[in-house]
């Protein structure tokens, strides 16, 4: 408590006498019930109770003590939340079986690893062998075996005593008044809530990275609070309220010191501050992005957590911040930076960037802190540039990185989950496990000079029994098998799950050396690791038109878009095939088919907001040739339209089915433009308004995008049509 750290009591045993033994530590500690929240399956103490699913209620809020009962699941990300939520000088209270048993014993969680056709015995337990290790040697953490009472480790670390914290000091001549920066714990959060000062100007873009603990919420939340208290309209958001929790907190807190806050809707949970001009308020990441426009500022807390094309929206906005987790559960900082900053700096915001390192809520060095970094790799990241920047196809090593090599390699492991935790936007601990455990999991990777500079995490699916396939066919969920269960259940081939396929889950090269052909080099290893033991390599992700062409390139073909999008990526959904064996090919052939035979009446209908770029792209990665049998009727119609003999709104299907023809498989020295194909989408098969059309794509009148849809069905008709049609064609040119 002196010293502001943390500590961590383990309590190996039955469940009885851990949880019994969970009660005695609290009343020795004289922590109070109020200030203790307990996360596990049975509610045995007089305090706040969360089941292990709902530890996420735990983020953003600060607790004296965390009970987390592990022995009916360890769960990741509910040990990585429990962790961040006990303040400084509080306890982490772990009840766990006994360690040397810990590891062999399969749990609720190990069941959710266990995909068919393997069973929950086929479930390694590598995670909690390695969690054990940690438990046993770091600093900082408490063992004690709960049926006998003996201590097996004191967990003592004696820290120095250290100089109390001065105030900070307090900027000359802020904008935002004195009295806020007054309330500020570190010169650190002072310099952050400084940073938001430039959000009272328009044109301005404020991104703050910190680990969790340092105060950025915070700060957050007494920037916003006086922007408002000076007219501002500020939209607040992140993925779930209980996120920004704090930010409206400290908003609320800030304002009721100066005197400016005039109502507020739930004293405990506030969604909306208002003060005589201005407000602080709470909108989902949906909702906020559609009101980007119109507010003065948006606060975008945890954006790490969000995917890019939301992120994307909020740049609307006439100011706008946001803040980020580097290293935590909600999300990984560094990718949001990496993959955001393009998109950022390619608005027309003047940037401003923090990074807060002070703890706040714990002393610095605190032993905690470093124990969850390690156990849970919140803070593995990528080799540095330099070790790395020479890296080509040609010089890389390829590897194959087993769950007991990871183990035994902390360096590599830190650098594979590093580069997962850098290219998304929401690697989680739960997925540490996973690659550690999961029986359908694998890692490969390739490596220069001993770094990792390319790395695929596949899952094998297929490869179902009967039984199953017919319960995916009925509708029912397997765990798992995400290609086989869309193939069968939407697309109705209950025969899709016979063959055995490796699915890329992820795929990420070091930024250093991206677009050096390290990715396609990996994939094209992984295709010849797999030849003659697999039927098919799949994916399936969120579709952008580059990652649609990467995938092409590596000989991935279409088979089907989601008519939905995906809630994390914010995109619709690609899954693409690339077939191993004959077998594979009959199953990406007979669907490839049926998704040429029903693409055209579904991006007029579901899809009709799919992005003309993403359609294109898609539309040329799958294979075959759609049928092109117009009636002569058809032909004279489509043959009128750019001379103006007949109007294109008679019978649209007709270019439609022209315009499939082409985008699906173009002609030999096609000379269509991109504009002209983007239009086809657009207009010809996505059956957008004339008016919505010509606006999106700049034309100065509805009559000038006619006339561009005229020669763009002029050149298909040179291409694909019959002499009759040609013919047609030049009597009305």
């Amino acid at each position: 408590m002196r010293v502001g750290e943390r500590r961590v009591l383990v309590l190996a045993g039955a469940p009885s006498t851990t949880r019994q033994s969970a009660r005695d530590a609290l009343d020795a500690a004289s922590i109070p019930a109020d200030e203790t929240t307990l996360v596990g399956p049975v509610d045995c103490l007089d305090c706040e109770h969360l089941e292990a699913v709902h530890a996420g209620d735990l983020l953003g809020r600060t607790r004296t003590a965390v009970v987390l009962d592990c022995h009916d699941a360890c769960r990741p990300n509910a040990l990585g939340t429990a962790v961040g939520a006990v303040d400084g000088g509080g306890l982490l209270v772990l009840l766990t079986p006994p360690l040397d048993d810990w590891p062999t014993k399969r749990d609720g969680f190990d069941e959710r690893l266990a995909v068919p056709p393997a069973t929950v015995a086929d479930v390694a337990g590598n995670f909690r062998t390695r969690l054990v290790e940690l438990l046993r040697t770091h600093p900082g953490i408490a063992v004690v075996d709960a049926d006998s009472g003996a201590v097996e480790r004191a967990g003592l670390t004696d820290p120095a005593p250290r100089l109390p914290r001065g105030r900070p000091t307090v900027p000359d001549e802020p904008t935002f008044p004195r009295a806020v920066y007054e309330t500020c714990l570190t010169d650190d959060q002072v310099a952050t809530v400084q940073s938001f000062e430039s959000l009272s100007t328009p044109g301005h873009a404020l991104v703050v990275e910190a680990d969790r603990g340092r105060g950025k919420s915070s700060a957050a939340g007494l920037a916003a609070g006086a922007l408002a208290g000076a007219g501002a309209d500020v939209l607040v958001t992140a993925p779930q309220y209980r996120s920004a929790r704090e930010v409206f907190a400290r908003a609320s807190s800030a304002l009721s010191t100066l005197g400016w806050l005039q109502t507020q809707d739930d004293p405990e949970n506030p969604q909306r501050l208002q003060t005589a001009d201005g407000q602080v308020r709470y909108a989902d990441p949906t909702g906020a992005a559609e009101r980007a426009a119109d507010v003065d500022v948006v606060i975008v807390d945890e954006a790490a957590a969000l995917p890019v094309r939301v992120l994307e929206r909020f740049l609307d906005a006439p100011s706008v911040a946001f803040t980020t987790t580097v290293h935590g559960y909600e999300g990984a900082g560094r990718g949001f930076s990496v993959r955001f900053r393009d998109r950022l700096a390619e608005s027309d915001h003047e940037i401003t960037e923090r990074t807060m390192t002070t703890p706040i809520r714990y002393g610095p060095g605190d032993p905690v802190e470093s124990w969850a970094f390690r156990a849970l790799m919140l803070d593995a990241r990528p080799a540095v540039d330099p070790l790395v920047v020479e890296a080509t196809p040609e010089t890389a090593a390829y590897e194959r990185c087993s769950p007991e090599r990871l183990l035994a390699d902390e360096h590599l492991l830190r650098e594979v989950f590093g580069l997962l935790v850098l290219a998304h936007y929401r690697t989680e601990p739960d997925d540490l496990a996973r690659l550690l455990d999961a029986p359908n999991v694998s890692v490969r990777a390739l490596t220069y000079d001993g770094h990792v500079v390319s790395v695929a995490l596949l899952a094998r699916e297929g490869d179902l029994p009967a039984d199953l396939r017919a319960e995916m066919y009925g509708g029912g969920r397997v765990r798992g098998n995400m290609i086989p269960d869309v193939l069968t259940t939407q697309l109705r081939d209950e025969d899709a799950g016979v063959p055995v396929g490796q699915r890329v889950l992820r795929i990420a090269t070091h930024p250093a050396v991206q677009s050096c052909g390290l990715g396609s080099a990996l994939l094209a290893e992984i295709a010849a690791e797999y030849d003659d033991r697999l039927d098919w390599l799949g994916v399936g992700y969120g579709a952008t038109p580059e990652l649609v062409d990467f995938w092409a390139d590596n000989e991935f073909r279409t088979v089907h878009l989601s008519t939905t999008r995906n809630d994390r990526s914010g995109e619709y959904s690609a899954i693409m095939l690339r077939p191993c064996s004959a077998t594979g090919r009959d199953l990406a052939d007979r669907h490839a088919a049926w998704f040429r035979d029903r693409i055209g009446s579904v991006l007029s209908d579901p899809l009709d907001d799919l992005a003309p770029d993403v359609a294109r792209a898609a539309l040329a990665a799958t294979e075959g040739t759609p049928d092109l049998d117009l009636s002569p009727f058809e032909w004279r119609l489509v043959a009128g339209i750019p001379g103006g003999a007949s109007v294109f709104d008679t019978d649209p299907e007709p270019v439609r089915t022209l315009a499939l023809r082409h985008l699906v498989d173009p002609a030999d020295g096609a000379t269509v433009t991109p504009e002209q194909e983007r239009l086809l989408v657009r207009k010809a098969l996505q059956g957008q308004p004339w008016d919505a059309v010509a606006d999106e794509f700049g034309f100065v009148s509805t009559a000038e995008c006619m006339r561009a849809l005229g020669r763009a069905v002029e050149r298909l008709v040179r291409l694909y049509g019959v002499r009759e049609a040609r013919e047609e064609l030049d009597r009305h040119s």
